[in-house]
């Protein structure tokens, strides 16, 4: 039986990664669509996909970081959909990386703009739409990055996904009574072309892959999975979690 079917979901940074396989896997599984994300050529090509396999699909090309377009894409599910269930906040940025000392405020602020406050943007305009159907779920992608290990020049990245845990935790004691469930997943190295721009060679990808207990890296679609898990019934009782799915990186010291 599919999972969310009846439900409509938001996702953004739908155009690759983590975002597109959650796309494709809430479409499969029922719910109706709304992906968001920069690249609308991107987007594009994703919407046909889910429509060739079965879906029902919706896009907004935008920026996150405009509380307009938070605005914008509760709207479209609305309009579109008629109701709004699901939430996966999932846009980033590894921001500016490089020593801290050396990373510019203007920088800095990106960071957090993109990974921080979008999540708060989002939130707080699909929240109300979700109090009206009883409940739902929001998710939010941090990192086990400046939670379970820190990486040398990435301050802005690491305290950005960091706060995320923080909103998690506020949001899902705050409307908990009225239904709503809000949890974070923590990946660790995912197979995405964030984690190609970070790890640009051999040596560094072995470096990663070994700070694993599984010695690999995540496919998306592993970590699309989890986020399912968030989104669906399957996990009523679950909020204000700050869920690990790193493949070990939290207990591996080998």
């Amino acid at each position: 039986m599919q999972r969310l079917t009846g439900k409509v979901a938001i996702v953004t940074g739908a155009s690759a990664g983590i975002g597109r396989a959650t796309a494709k896997l809430f479409a499969a599984e029922g719910a109706k669509v709304v992906i968001a994300a920069r690249r609308e050529a991107e987007l594009e090509t994703l919407a046909s996909e889910i429509v060739s396999e079965g879906g029902e699909v919706a896009f907004l090309a935008g920026d996150v970081q405009s509380e307009d377009f938070a605005k914008a894409l509760v709207a479209l599910a609305v309009s579109r959909f008629g109701r709004l269930d699901i939430a996966y906040n999932n846009a980033g940025t590894l921001g500016e990386m490089g020593p801290t000392t050396g990373v510019s405020e203007a920088g800095w602020s990106a960071a957090l703009a993109t990974n921080l406050t979008s999540a708060f943007l989002g939130a707080k305009h699909q929240i109300p739409e979700m109090l009206k159907q009883g409940g739902g779920s929001i998710i939010f992608t941090s990192t086990f990055v400046g939670y379970s290990f820190a990486f040398p020049g990435t301050a802005a990245y690491a305290a950005s996904k960091a706060g995320l845990i923080g909103l998690t935790q506020a949001l899902a004691a705050e409307y908990g009574p009225q239904g709503v469930r809000v949890n974070a997943i923590l990946p660790g190295a995912v197979d995405t072309p964030m984690y190609r721009d970070m790890n640009d060679s051999a040596e560094s990808q072995a470096f990663v892959t070994g700070l694993h207990a599984l010695k690999r890296v995540a496919r998306p679609e592993e970590l699309a999975r989890s986020v399912l898990y968030l989104a669906s019934d399957d996990s009523s009782f679950v909020t204000g979690t700050a869920s690990l799915v790193d493949g070990g990186a939290s207990i591996t010291r080998t």
